[in-house]
């Protein structure tokens, strides 16, 4: 499989992706369908497979475990689902998710819906009630008899292809279709569902070699010339978004090279250094003023969008981030530019984002030295210091600072951040200068995704994983046991305030009142130790280095219940000013 890849990085400096599916002769004992998936699986690149068990996905779960790929069972399926997302960013490999019939594969659902949101590639794989038995009123009766059939099992906008296997001849197919969804570019989110019976039935039939490829999206020479030209003709902006982290070393190389101002998407952050003098500010929910500053006083004659959509939490589509004359915006998909603002002058370029930036930077030399260049607005840092005298309630603020201290800045650690004030939070302060260092969910947005995707991360890495969640998506969905059972070296800080806090201050802030979102407090240090994982909870601020030291020195999964004063208004106010907007449908 390594060489594999490496044929493949190779093909990719010319433009051109292959992918050869081994043959597989008819061996001495038959295989069954079960085996032969998982050999499957493991050529495509598979190394982890996530998920929980059930009687009728038995002959797979455990030709799983008698192969190469690594098997975590998890507490529930939601939870595998969120952890192979950020497992497959961690790696760059497809992983796999398992589950049973009926209620394991709806509850599946979120997380796969999540992988589809977030540009994952993930196979489901799920157990399906066997022929013989369907419209029987079988246990977890999984058909279409008692599921709706669109959608679940077949190729839509939650599966980028889906089928049932019914037949063993139906495999060289089969393996066609994951083969070349995982050799594209962008997401891949397939679901394999195998009734029972088959999954044990002999393959009496040799998978054919078969020999895919693809050229990448690349813009021509004169679409490059027509860019530059544009670029050319007066100060521009560059947007960077998370499509665009690959591209990391070139993007740099353009800016530094022209001048450019730089912003990035809140999931972009980190893939522009956040320290640069070029760079901004971070756009949208919970970004910074110094980006609008920039816009209305510096006023770009054009931006040139990276790798984002530009949707709702990258712009809330505000008219002050449309320059003069609008947008260059490139994307690996055809259908995304001009979405977000349709009434804006753009110029759509699809390609993949570095090569198109490898081909602008033929046009920009070396040796050139922008003259263009001034002192940028960039995002202001708060003065705040911990209150080492009182016992008060810890400040957000006080703790993102020590976050940024000792994690981000003393470690290699990803930091993820979970829906609610806990992402607000940390990307209005929390600071990267490299990418692939920062993990957040704006679109989807579901909570108790990063409280079990810092598993997956974890897993992938093999080293820490932080995640910044609050106390309600903690007691949503939890994967600690599952941590526990294979000493996987996560971290959660839970900014504890007894409270959906973001709903509870948003509601003020929309002006209803008599709205409570309270939650009884939770002692998470107690319910860690009650599954065999270690913690310290923080009353107070001067606590919270020490807190963070022993999370950081710890080899097994450790809990951080940080008290946190609800008190303190978390920067969601872009948010609430575009919720009044639906509201009077005011765009």
């Amino acid at each position: 499989m390594d060489a594999k890849f490496k044929d493949l990085e190779a093909n990719n400096a010319e433009q051109l992706h292959v992918v050869k599916q081994p043959a597989y002769d008819k061996p001495s004992v038959p295989l069954v369908v079960a085996e032969v998936v998982v050999k499957m699986l493991e050529d495509l690149g598979v190394k982890y497979a996530f998920g929980v068990s059930g009687g009728a996905i038995a002959p797979m779960w455990a030709a799983l475990h008698n192969s190469s790929i690594q098997v975590l069972h998890f507490r529930h399926e939601a939870g595998a689902a969120f952890a192979a997302i950020e497992a497959y960013f961690a790696s760059d490999r497809p992983v796999v998710v398992f589950t049973t019939t009926g209620p394991g594969i709806t509850n599946a659902l979120t997380g796969l819906f999540a992988a589809r949101w977030e540009g994952a590639k993930i196979i489901f794989i799920s157990a399906a009630t066997s022929t013989s038995q369907r419209g029987r009123w079988s246990f977890q009766e999984s058909s279409t008899y008692t599921m709706p059939n669109a959608g679940i099992f077949t190729s839509g906008q939650l599966f980028h292809y889906a089928t049932i296997l019914e037949r063993s001849d139906e495999l060289p197919g089969i393996s066609r279709r994951l083969a070349f969804g995982i050799l594209q570019p962008g997401g891949f989110v397939a679901h394999i569902s195998i009734p029972t019976n088959i999954q044990t039935t002999s393959v009496k039939i040799s998978l054919p070699r078969v020999t895919l490829s693809y050229a990448m999206a690349t813009a021509s020479e004169q679409t490059i010339a027509e860019c530059v030209r544009l670029l050319s003709e007066g100060s521009f902006a560059i947007w960077v978004g998370f499509g665009a982290r690959g591209a990391a070393a070139e993007i740099r190389q353009l800016v530094e090279r022209t001048g450019a101002a730089v912003m990035c998407s809140p999931r972009g952050k980190g893939i522009f250094p956040e320290n640069h003098p070029q760079f901004v500010g971070v756009t949208g929910f919970a970004g910074h003023k110094s980006v609008l500053t920039y816009m209305q006083e510096y006023c770009p004659l054009r931006i040139l969008v990276l790798g984002t959509r530009l949707s709702e939490f990258t712009s809330f589509w505000n008219p002050t981030m449309i320059p003069k004359q609008g947008f260059l915006h490139v994307d690996i998909s055809s259908d995304i530019a001009g979405t977000a603002y349709p009434y804006a002058e753009t110029y759509a370029i699809q390609s993949d984002v570095g090569e198109f930036v490898k081909g602008l930077l033929k046009y920009f030399p070396e040796s050139t030295n922008p003259s263009n260049v001034v002192k940028l607005p960039q995002p202001q840092t708060d003065s705040i210091k911990p209150d080492v005298e009182s016992r008060s309630l810890v400040r957000p603020k006080v703790l993102m600072k020590a976050i940024q201290r000792l994690i981000i800045e003393q470690s290699d650690a990803v930091v993820m951040t979970e829906s609610g004030n806990s992402f607000a939070w940390g990307i209005h302060l929390l600071r990267f200068s490299k990418s692939n260092r920062f993990r957040v969910s704006t679109g989807f947005g579901s909570m108790g995704h990063f409280v079990t995707g810092v598993v997956g991360a974890a897993v992938a890495r093999n080293s820490k994983a932080v995640a910044i969640v609050g106390d309600g998506a903690m007691l949503m969905n939890s994967e600690i046991s599952t941590a526990v059972q294979y000493q996987i070296p996560a971290i959660w800080i839970i900014l504890n305030d007894s409270c959906y806090n973001m709903c509870d201050q948003g509601m003020v802030m929309l002006g209803f009142k008599g709205v409570q979102a309270n939650i009884p407090q939770a002692d998470f240090v107690k319910i860690a130790q009650g599954m065999g994982a270690d913690g310290i909870c923080v009353e107070k601020e001067s606590d919270i280095d020490a807190a963070l030291e022993k999370a950081l020195a710890s080899t097994g999964p450790f809990i951080v219940d940080v008290i946190i004063d609800s008190t303190q208004p978390a920067p969601i106010g872009s948010r609430i000013h575009n919720l009044i907007l639906q509201e009077t449908n005011n765009y």
